[in-house]
């Protein structure tokens, strides 16, 4: 038994969900729209992310200063970390809630579109909403995963000049004054949903690429004013 049998019973609502607004659209448009609507009720909590993300961009110079007053009082530094942010109304985790909401959601769409049921048995553009990659035979078949791949890619590059530009933009505003370990594996990290997709079925792979365009549309209208979007971010 799967560890995500647990979600079941979110499962059969998501899967209720689609299924009724695939009685008006084809179900291929109902995953795009039901996964729009999902994102759009996150979207508050994306933007209380960012207020807290610019706040944490202001106050990166006064961290800075912190670490090096107390650099050899980490206790001391601690508290005074904690205190600044209180004064400030910020906190330094803010960027990571989105990111935390969304996992039990995508947990429940992974589930929805690897077990076996009706909508897998529903097509896009003649491909079956089940199929996999390895599957694929056929130009028709083709050309359908290509332009799926194609635009997870897309995103994907463009997460990873965001993730670049934020790295450079914390070293020079002296929030991460040094590299750390990996850090420059990072913005490589935005491809993770093009190879995901390679494991997962069609109906996966819309999901995939509906959330990750909304994230990015997001992102730029959210960061519109300039301030660098954090490299974790980029990650949802």
């Amino acid at each position: 038994m799967s560890v995500l049998a647990v979600l079941d019973p979110a499962v059969a609502v998501a899967h209720a969900a689609v299924a009724a607004v695939a009685h008006l659209v084809p179900t291929a448009l109902a995953i795009v729209l039901f996964t729009v609507a999902v994102r759009l009720a996150l979207h508050p909590l994306a933007r209380a992310a960012a207020r807290g993300e610019k706040a944490r961009a202001r106050l990166a110079p006064k961290v800075a200063a912190l670490q090096k007053k107390y650099r050899d009082r980490p206790e001391r530094l601690r508290e005074a970390l904690a205190e600044m942010y209180r004064k400030e109304q910020a906190s330094p985790f803010a960027g990571c809630l989105p990111m935390l909401v969304q996992v039990p959601f995508f947990s429940v769409m992974y589930r929805l579109f690897t077990t076996p049921n009706d909508l897998l048995d529903r097509t896009l553009f003649g491909v079956p909403l089940g199929l996999h990659v390895t599957g694929a035979h056929g130009a028709g078949q083709w050309v359908v995963f290509g332009v799926l791949f194609a635009g997870l890619a897309a995103v994907g590059y463009v997460n990873f000049r965001r993730a670049r530009r934020a790295a450079a933009a914390a070293i020079v505003s002296a929030a991460q004054p040094a590299p750390q370990p990996g850090a420059g594996l990072l913005p490589y990290l935005s491809f993770g949903s093009v190879l995901f997709a390679a494991l997962v079925p069609v109906a996966a792979v819309l999901y995939l690429l509906t959330t990750g365009v909304w994230s990015a549309a997001e992102r730029a209208w959210l960061y519109r004013d300039g301030t660098p979007v954090p490299a974790a971010a980029l990650m949802t």
